[in-house]
């Protein structure tokens, strides 16, 4: 299944759902499938494409509130009178709000068979960091790469509907410093003088310059992702970096969350729990 076929999924469930719970939304316009936009509310507090008590969550840590923040990227698509105030993460189809439904979740770190597929510590509750900067260095002296989540050890990478991961030209991906060291550049895949999937490449470089674990989380149905990472991965020199860069499923972060979230996973997004892990 390729990105826009399960955005056509998403669009139709979250219909549903929004019916369902008498939830506020508008549809953008101009595209064959419009996109469902949920809007906020203040009495009660509450926002229709999260969970209430992710959302609740969000609200009250002003790091996290700011991503709410993020303008819509594609405002000429939208019914002109909501256009000034259209947030990116009121989408349906926005990959980081389905992030921060389930990592912002009260206590999530706390359920033990999370914990043990992403692989993190027992010990303390984590910080989860989003829009996360790794400062991976560049020949021009820039770094700016940003993560879509830090928590612990860990890098993670969400895409939902997503296409791909873009394709740089060869001048912009070799400008970081450590490019050459860690991957084979001959074998990795390029297209019109560009390299593929850079995204999946700067986030390798980040996890190789701070020395820790990178995974993707996409659905399980996205092949064309999961085939990318097994691309990007087999390019890596280093075995052990190799050993620390991966995917998990949105559908195995399913079954692994409390009951409410999963719930909320499979009526929201169709995204039912895998049966392994």
């Amino acid at each position: 299944m390729n990105g826009n076929e399960l955005r056509q999924r998403i669009i139709e469930v979250a219909k549903r759902y929004a019916d369902s719970h008498n939830l506020p939304y508008y549809l953008s316009c101009g595209r064959t499938n419009p996109v469902v936009l949920f809007l906020p509310s203040q009495e009660p507090v509450r926002h229709g494409n999260f969970l209430n008590a992710s959302y609740r969550a969000i609200c009250r840590n002003p790091e996290w509130a700011r991503r709410l923040q993020k303008a819509h990227t594609r405002r000429k698509d939208l019914p002109e009178e909501r256009r000034a105030e259209a947030m990116e993460l009121d989408s349906c189809t926005s990959s980081d709000a389905l992030l921060m439904n389930v990592f912002c979740y009260p206590g999530v770190f706390q359920h033990g068979p999370l914990v043990q597929l992403l692989g993190l510590s027992t010990a303390a509750e984590p910080r989860p960091s989003f829009g996360f900067n790794p400062g991976v260095p560049r020949r021009d002296a820039g770094r700016d790469t940003e993560v879509d989540l830090r928590v612990e050890d860990l890098l993670i990478e969400s895409k939902l509907t997503e296409t791909g991961f873009t394709d740089k030209r060869i001048e912009v991906v070799e400008r970081y410093c450590d490019f050459q060291a860690v991957f084979e550049p001959s074998t990795l895949p390029m297209l019109g003088g560009k390299y593929r999937h850079y995204q999946l490449l700067r986030n390798v470089l980040a996890a190789h310059h701070l020395g820790i674990r990178f995974r993707l989380i996409c659905d399980e149905r996205r092949y064309d992702l999961i085939d990318a990472v097994s691309c990007v991965v087999s390019s890596v020199r280093d075995p052990e970096l190799r050993a620390r860069c991966g995917v998990v499923t949105w559908q195995e972060v399913a079954r692994c969350v409390p009951e409410a979230l999963r719930s909320f996973l499979l009526d929201k997004y169709g995204i039912a729990p895998s049966d392994s892990v």
